[in-house]
């Protein structure tokens, strides 16, 4: 009897190890003859998908001399993923960043000398639009082809000269996961120019806190619902998680019966607090961020009517912690002026990008320096909340003030090979 005991759980352990083993990889990228055991060797001809649902992807495999970017593809299921990469080169000097699915940055400019190797882990979240049993996300057409919803996780290396030396990718459950619910503000944005700061925030924290960013372009809090947004998240959160909710933008626009801030849309943020915590969650209001709209004298004026005190006021009542990005960011653009504040936002003239023909000119949506910005503000809101994994801050943040932002031409962003000129739904 105890033997048979001490088989099965023999067999139940090596299955386990099994699984945990498919689910995990360890790539080799550098000009190594040989590698150790379990290490896959990556050769320009690992094209994905490879035999093992991996390879690169987009553009083709850099060449040894190249300074161009690529792309790194591998089939995983949903979930969290410690990612540990090396960098460096035996051959050249480098200089990486670190970008996944749809354009998160994890890494920016990372300096490798000839010879020299750094190591550095971060955690990714990867989804699909599976919710269970044949239910589906509904997202929407412009959706289809984003990174975020596909069933692989993809790395981008870009940089002034990126070197990759080797990847590894291991299924992780026991790190703090940051849930963000929102819209074109927050969302992660395929295509330069545009960015958001759902997917710049990721690059200031440790591998101990995952951001898995839901937010979408143009949507409501009650379009977040009903397009299964909401119940998607859900099932891949667990107790003492948490879920950053903004909204207002998009929810302004709804006019009609029964509609405003302290109607539908302050019900809408009842129901997401109370499904979060039913999950063990714990729900924090960002207000929104202020559109780009100054008067005569400098200031920013008020656009989003009563929904900012909306949110305040559910909060009050339900007790929910609330990150006041609405002031702050009118702090950051009053602090650049009313020139100067262009430069976080998507304004470039006709010809800067691939069939641009007119100039872009857009005040609510952010470039990569705008969003980069914005990102400090919610950390700052963070940090004055006291959330107890603002511990893992990475040890190059510095504390941040919007009324003394960083200046622009300090901000060194290498731009990802694919673009958009047209403006991501909602304003």
């Amino acid at each position: 009897m105890k033997t048979k005991r001490f088989l099965n759980i023999g067999l139940a352990s090596l299955f386990l190890v099994n699984v945990a083993y498919a689910q995990s990889y360890q790539f080799d990228f550098s000009e190594k003859k040989k590698v150790e055991k379990g290490v896959i060797q990556i050769s320009s001809d690992s094209i994905y998908p490879c035999k093992g649902g991996y390879g690169y992807d987009f553009l083709p495999a850099p060449m040894k001399k190249s300074n161009e970017p690529f792309f790194f593809s591998v089939d995983v299921p949903d979930g969290n993923y410690l990612v540990t990469v090396t960098l460096g080169n035996a051959r050249k000097a480098g200089s990486t960043t670190v970008r996944a699915e749809s354009r998160r940055l994890f890494l920016e400019n990372i300096s490798t000398r000839k010879g020299e190797f750094l190591t550095y882990r971060f955690t990714v979240n990867k989804r699909n639009t599976i919710i269970a049993d044949g239910e589906k996300v509904q997202i929407k057409e412009r959706e289809k082809n984003k990174l975020n919803w596909d069933d692989k996780l993809t790395f981008e290396f870009n940089g002034d000269v990126p070197c990759l030396a080797s990847l590894k990718i291991e299924p992780v459950n026991d790190v703090v996961t940051v849930f963000l619910a929102g819209n074109s503000t927050v969302v992660d944005q395929d295509n330069e120019p545009w960015a958001s700061w759902g997917q710049m925030i990721p690059r200031f924290f440790d591998e101990h806190v995952c951001f898995a960013n839901y937010a979408e372009s143009g949507e409501r809090a009650d379009t977040f619902i009903k397009a299964g947004r909401l119940k998607k998240a859900l099932t891949q959160m667990k107790e003492g998680d948490y879920m950053f909710i903004e909204f207002g933008h998009n929810d302004q626009k709804l006019k009609g019966p029964g509609k405003g801030a302290y109607y539908s849309f302050a019900s809408n943020l009842k129901y997401f607090v109370d499904v979060v915590r039913a999950k063990g969650g714990i729900p924090v209001f960002v207000t929104p961020t202020q559109r780009r709209s100054f008067d005569n004298s400098g200031k920013i004026q008020e656009t989003h009517e009563d929904y900012p005190d909306a949110m305040r006021w559910v909060a009050q009542r339900e007790g929910v912690q609330v990150i006041e990005l609405h002031d702050m960011t009118r702090v950051f653009y009053e602090a650049m002026g009313v020139e100067p504040s262009k430069k976080a936002f998507v304004h470039y003239p006709a010809g800067t990008y691939p069939n641009q023909t007119k100039a872009l000119a857009d005040n609510t949506h952010f470039n990569p320096y705008g969003a980069y910005e914005i990102a400090k503000c919610v950390i700052e809101g963070i940090k004055q909340l006291n959330l107890p994994w603002v511990k893992y801050l990475r040890d190059d943040y510095h504390p941040f003030n919007p009324a003394s932002p960083d200046k622009v031409d300090t901000f060194k962003w290498n731009e990802s090979p694919f673009t958009e000129i047209e403006k991501p739904d909602g304003n």
